[in-house]
């Protein structure tokens, strides 16, 4: 974390720092990827071959193995699995594993970390060798699969590990097997509560947290039992990993009688996008000493940037060994558009392209990001994330709006709301025009006067939507509404999609736009209220 302030523009040695560091990173990634079947095979890439004299340099000898080098040296450690959330099919990508370090060693007397991380797996792919034997590939969700890789536990691990946990961590490995999101976190929340050395507090996305907070809350005197007798509850869906914790907890009633005064340094979770909002809900619950730290930003992709600052949650600095480039939005997609870090101009906003290490592939990210400047010391740039590309809502022929609007809209809503917990829209075809149908839970009791936010909301996205303003005017489309969800709908929500979609605990999130129609229902049937104009009433 810096505390520096970021320049404008590069001066001439620190530009050619910049951009030394960044030609070599495509050079590692070739050189890294040269011996895969993929780059010597591939006829695509048959120019990139003739270019650099690889079948002169490597000869023509072909890996016996059906998938062993095949985009990369190797096998992948693990497959990382997207977490769909915008409707389309999850994406899968194979992650190598690259030497970056060892694990962190365990240190009895280091601060400990609430690190809460999803440690089984969606699937496992059996790899069988031309000698009959068999290798297994887990598909899992990246932050699972780079904890593992980090501390290289394979599946063939895990009867022993099961019953470890891992250096400087609160949870056993345990709970990191168990499915059911709410157990899930209370668990995390039990060990955490009962671990006098606890200082972070480590989440992959800030609703996570405070759910696991409302958890906490409602099963307080259960936990407070539990670390005071040394027993584990008995939540839902925990059988099987129940012989495994009981001997992790030791009865400790001082402890139990202490935690009023825990003592929290830092919570560390995404903050960016849609959950900006949740900023006011977690300051509440930590108090103003706690750090709430924005964590740093990948993708299942690969490893983009890190946080830089505490006070602006909303601003990293580029830090990768993967490649990245830059598209000015105001640009066609071409490749002869792209431009490196160090023609990157303070002030524009590009579009992110990645080309990873885990073979020679190049991803558009479809994230937008605004360049705030360079750091002056590591030369590196600093940048802000804005939102999507093309991740809009379309109401009609010409009407559209973006997710950095529809959050704005909400905001403007809270005069009279009072604090946005979650949110998600939808298009509202009730009425015989189409509508923005905001489905919102707060984070306390309705105000008296909350139906004031259905015109702060809908004039806020006049105010910053031209065809909004102008297709209301002309009577196209109607008022944005909104509707009132019962508490806790957005956990259970996560909850919901678990099930059905067999992704991880901690790794769902509530889409800006829901458009299928099962959600929908879905969200229907936990509205407890719907403000309506006085008139209407």
């Amino acid at each position: 974390m810096s505390s520096q302030t970021p320049i404008a523009t590069l001066g001439p040695e620190l530009r050619i720092r910049l951009k030394e560091h960044t030609e070599g990173l495509p050079n590692d990634i070739i050189n890294t990827n040269l011996q895969a079947r993929f780059v010597k095979e591939f006829d695509g890439l048959r120019e990139f071959r003739d270019a650099i004299g690889l079948l002169t340099r490597l000869g023509s000898a072909i890996a016996e193995e059906d998938v062993k080098d095949m985009l990369s040296p190797g096998l992948p450690f693990f497959i990382a699995k997207s977490s769909g959330t915008s409707g389309k099919a999850a994406k899968l990508f194979p992650k190598y594993h690259h030497l970056v370090g060892a694990a962190p060693s365990r240190n009895p007397f280091a601060a400990k970390t609430c690190h809460i991380t999803f440690m089984t797996y969606l699937r496992v792919i059996d790899v069988l060798r031309n000698e009959g034997k068999s290798t297994k590939v887990i598909v899992t969700v990246s932050s699972s699969g780079m904890v593992r890789m980090q501390h290289d536990l394979g599946i063939e691990k895990d009867p022993e590990m099961i019953k470890m946990t891992l250096p400087n961590t609160t949870s056993p490995i345990a709970v990191g097997h168990i499915r059911n999101y709410r157990s899930f976190l209370l668990m995390h929340a039990l060990f955490a509560l009962a671990e006098e050395k606890l200082t972070f507090v480590y989440a992959t996305y800030s609703t996570i947290f405070i759910d696991m907070i409302m958890f906490m809350e409602e099963e307080w005197f259960t936990l407070l039992n539990s670390i005071e007798n040394g027993t584990i509850p008995d939540f839902e869906d925990m059988s099987h990993v129940h012989a495994y914790l009981g001997p992790k907890l030791l009865p400790n009633p001082s402890r139990a009688q202490k935690l009023r005064e825990i003592v929290l340094q830092q919570v560390n979770c995404i903050l960016t996008g849609v959950f900006a909002t949740t900023v006011p809900q977690m300051r509440y619950y930590l108090g103003p000493q706690v750090l709430i730290n924005s964590r740093a930003v990948g993708a299942s992709e690969g490893y983009i940037r890190v946080s830089y600052s505490f006070t602006d949650l909303n601003l990293f600095k580029l830090a990768t060994k993967e490649f990245i480039e830059y598209l000015d939005i105001t640009k066609n997609a071409s490749p002869a558009n792209l431009v490196p870090a160090w023609e990157l101009e303070t002030g524009r906003r590009y579009e992110v392209f990645l080309t990873t290490r885990d073979g020679l592939w190049r991803y558009r990210l479809e994230d937008i990001i605004e360049v705030a400047g360079f750091d002056p010391v590591e030369d590196m740039p600093l940048l802000r994330y804005v939102e999507r590309l093309n991740r809009d809502l379309r109401l009609s022929a010409g009407v559209s709006i973006t997710e950095t609007q529809i959050i704005a809209g909400i905001l403007a809503g809270e005069k009279s709301l009072g604090k946005v917990k979650e949110f998600t829209v939808i298009i509202d075809e009730r009425a015989s025009l189409r509508q923005f149908g905001y489905f919102v839970e707060l984070q306390d009791a309705l105000r008296p006067n909350a139906h004031l936010a259905l015109h702060e909301v809908h004039d806020e996205l006049r105010r910053i939507n031209y065809d909004v303003n102008l297709h209301f005017s002309n009577k196209a489309i109607g008022e944005t509404t909104i509707r009132i969800l019962k508490p806790g709908s957005f956990s259970d929500y996560r909850q919901w999609r678990l099930d059905i979609a067999r992704t991880a605990a901690g790794q769902t999130k509530v889409p800006v736009f829901v458009t299928d129609e099962v959600t929908k229902e879905w969200l229907k049937e936990r509205v407890i209220h719907e403000l309506l104009h006085p008139a209407e009433d």
